[in-house]
């Protein structure tokens, strides 16, 4: 039964995948949805990360992340720029960490 979730799991990846890339992959997207695609990222990473600050396994809610959160969100607006945004979180958590 176990094989059988996993087989269809997988049959409906690639049905989801297929119909966007196979179907339209080779027309141009229209402005509207281009310009939806455009924020995916930024809307992905807060999902992924704020159950994980918000909630963490101990129970309250962890200085070092509040800080790598706050320090993220300040460079990402400041730079327009993931990747500093990402380095400086990960450096105010770790310094947070130390203390």
């Amino acid at each position: 039964m176990t094989w059988l979730a996993i087989g269809i799991m997988g049959l409906a990846t690639w049905a989801i995948r297929w119909s966007f890339l196979g179907l339209i992959g080779d027309r141009p997207l229209p402005d509207w949805i281009r310009r939806h695609l455009r924020y995916t990222g930024v809307a992905v990473m807060p999902g992924l990360v704020a159950p994980l600050v918000l909630t963490p396994a101990e129970g309250g809610v962890e200085v070092a992340a509040l800080a790598g959160c706050a320090a993220a969100l300040a460079v990402g607006a400041w730079r327009r720029d993931a990747m500093w945004a990402v380095a400086a979180g990960a450096a105010a958590y770790a310094a947070a960490a130390l203390l």
